[in-house]
């Protein structure tokens, strides 16, 4: 099972999302048009989102394995936590006016996501191939 940590992140991460999401949506849009940044706020929500959904699909696989996760199915998950957090949040955070140093903090996250990706390509790759029952 993952840990307890692993599972509040994806709670908070799905929690979170939801909750930018209707903010952009209602709340926020007129201030986010007027900025021309309303594009990247939903860029955000939906990246952090769809993460968040792998992130749990993961979980649910491991969880399948015994608790038996194999490294680089735990670090695809660390990857993915740190490509939430830098990319969406520095989108977030840039939409609200935030510092524009954020800006390089964008493709970090998403170098970090890309890697999660990665990784768990080459789990698939070298991973054996799982048994057979015979009928």
């Amino acid at each position: 099972m993952p840990s307890r940590n692993f599972r509040l992140f994806l709670s908070l991460s799905g929690l979170t999302g939801v909750i930018l999401g209707a903010l952009g949506a209602h709340s926020l849009e007129a201030s986010l048009t007027a900025a021309h940044m309303l594009s990247a706020w939903q860029t955000a929500v939906h990246y952090q989102l769809v993460h968040t959904v792998a992130l749990l699909a993961l979980a649910a696989w491991m969880s399948a394995q015994s608790g038996l996760a194999r490294p680089l199915q735990r670090w695809t998950g660390r990857c993915w936590m740190v490509g939430i957090v830098l990319f969406s949040g520095s989108l977030y955070t840039l939409a609200l006016g935030g510092p524009k140093w954020m800006g390089p903090v964008t493709p970090l996250g998403g170098l970090a996501l890309v890697a999660g990706w990665s990784l768990l390509v080459l789990d698939a790759l070298i991973s054996p191939a799982p048994a057979r029952s015979v009928r």
